[in-house]
């Protein structure tokens, strides 16, 4: 049962400075969130089924520590990839640089807003970001993207109706305070049905496909036709 609204609130790792050890240890956290949804799995499934051959270039919105993309790239057979890790702090670790590097990709850390970055990307992915804007930036932010990238695929919270007892879950993963706050927060601002698609601006030369993922996921693809 899920929500019928979504309620887009402040999360505490946001407005945390990266180098805050509750920062540190969220996204530590993160990190086993990711693996407990299947989020690595689930992306890299999505990636492979809508790329023909390999790509040049994928950018990360939101990237965080790097973690995530690594841990997608390590289940690709990819190699030579220029990886674009964009966030608004400097977070990237020297363990995901390393790892991606170890594999031959080649990754590059941006620190600037989302609205602020208007490099061209082949593919752009976002991992639990987009649900942090209300519906009136999100179409911004969509509308962005479908001028700069020929494929985007964001991995968000599925709405439930009883956010708490869902973020309480996390628990079974040791979870710290800060992140349990923030996955109640996520998933009241998480997405249903075709929540995102309907925010598209391109409907006419864009494949949409949306729909749950996994037990706690919300997959959406937008590839350009």
């Amino acid at each position: 049962m899920h929500a019928t609204s979504r309620i887009v609130e402040p999360e505490i790792l946001d407005k945390l400075p990266p180098d805050d050890p509750r920062a540190a240890r969220s996204r530590r956290d993160l990190r086993r969130v990711n693996w407990f949804m299947g989020n690595h799995a689930i992306m890299a499934r999505a990636l492979r089924e809508n790329i023909r051959g390999q790509p040049e270039q994928i950018a990360e919105l939101g990237a965080g520590d790097g973690h995530f993309l690594c841990c997608v790239a390590e289940k690709l057979a990819w190699r030579n990839v220029h990886a674009v890790l964009l966030d608004q702090q400097n977070a990237v670790s020297t363990e995901a640089l390393a790892g991606l590097s170890k594999i031959a990709w080649r990754a590059e850390a941006i620190v600037a807003d989302v609205f602020d970055w208007n490099d061209p990307a082949e593919i752009i992915i976002a991992n639990l970001f987009i649900h942090h804007f209300d519906d009136v930036r999100l179409a911004r932010l969509l509308d962005k993207i479908s001028h700069n990238a020929k494929l985007f695929i964001a991995l968000e919270p599925h709405r439930f109706y009883f956010p708490f007892p869902c973020a309480l879950t996390t628990l079974i993963v040791g979870c710290s305070r800060v992140t349990i706050h923030d996955a109640e927060a996520s998933i009241r601002a998480g997405f249903v049905r075709r929540e995102i698609s309907e925010l598209w601006p391109d409907k006419t030369n864009w494949q949409l496909t949306e729909r749950r993922a996994g037990l706690f996921s919300h997959l959406f693809i937008a590839k350009r036709t």
